[in-house]
């Protein structure tokens, strides 16, 4: 198993898609660092020789932001937002979302389980 920014990568996937499992790399970016590296056909990552092991653990960590970076990078961003009180912080700092989907039906991920909402009435007693 292959150790590459401090994540374990599944020896049974292609590179390519082995890479993503990094936090800040996508498909595209894997791809790019693949073709930088010079490792053609996108052998599965057990058949990786140790050199292009190397060579993709040196140009990742030279090149790219990755796992806690990115990580606070992102945190970092959200908190500013917040701060200087933005649109898009207030909808951070409430839970809902942030880039202009609608709210009234869907969004169960961010607003939580389904609610029933009452009158606010209480029934009155019966009248015998």
């Amino acid at each position: 198993m292959i150790r590459i920014a401090g994540i374990n990568l599944d020896n049974d996937k292609r590179i390519t898609t082995a890479l993503t499992d990094i936090y800040g790399i996508g498909i595209t970016t894997a791809g790019q660092i693949v073709r930088e590296c010079h490792i053609t056909n996108n052998p599965k990552t057990k058949d990786l020789t140790e050199g292009e092991v190397e060579k993709l653990r040196t140009y990742i960590d030279k090149n790219l932001t990755v796992e806690s970076d990115a990580r606070l990078v992102v945190n970092r961003n959200i908190k500013r937002l917040k701060d200087i009180g933005t649109y898009r912080g207030i909808r951070h700092a409430a839970g809902l979302p942030v880039r202009g989907q609608r709210t009234k039906t869907n969004a169960r991920i961010k607003r939580g389980k389904k609610m029933t909402v009452g009158s606010g009435r209480k029934k009155s007693a019966d009248k015998t």
